[in-house]
C-alpha cells in the first residue's frame, strides 16, 4: 500500500507514538526516532523517544500530508511530511522499532537487529470504501 498522500487523522501516545491515516493505516513507532523540520541537511534533529512519553514535538504532524513513506532494508524507515517534517526511524538491536499497518491485514515491520518483516494484505477480500 502506498502512504503517499495520506494525511495523519489522529496521534496516539501509550507505549508507542501511532498515527492514524485516513486510510485506516497506522504507523506505531515504538523506539527512539529523529524528527526534523526542514531540509535534513540544514535542520537539526531531536530525539523523541515514545517509551518514555516524550514525543510532543511530534504532535504537529497531526493533519499533515504524507509526501513519501520509504521502508529500506536495514528496517529504517523514512517519512516526509507536507509541513517540512522529516521522521527517521531506524532498527533497533533488540526491539522492533516500527511497524506500518494497513487495510485488509498488510503490515510491515521493523525487525529486531535489522531487515524488515512483510505479510500482505488478503487477496481477494472486498476492498474497504472511503
Amino acid at each position: 500500500m502506498n502512504l503517499r498522500g495520506q494525511d495523519v487523522t489522529r496521534i496516539g501516545i501509550d507505549h508507542r507514538l501511532t498515527l492514524l491515516l485516513d486510510s485506516d493505516a497506522r504507523i506505531a513507532l515504538g523506539c527512539p526516532f529523529e524528527l526534523s523540520q526542514g531540509s535534513n541537511r540544514t535542520d537539526e534533529s531531536v530525539v523523541l523517544d515514545p517509551g518514555r512519553q516524550d514525543v510532543a514535538a511530534a504532535l504537529g504532524l497531526f493533519g499533515a500530508k504524507v509526501l513519501s513513506a520509504v521502508a529500506f532494508r536495514t528496517g529504517s524507515m523514512r517519512l516526509v511530511f507536507d509541513n517540512g517534517c522529516h521522521l527517521n526511524s531506524r532498527a533497533h538491536p533488540n526491539y522492533e522499532a516500527w511497524e506500518v499497518l494497513g487495510p485488509e491485514g498488510w503490515r510491515i515491520i521493523s525487525r529486531p537487529g535489522g531487515g524488515l518483516a512483510v505479510r500482505p494484505g488478503q487477496t481477494g477480500g472486498k476492498k474497504a470504501e472511503h
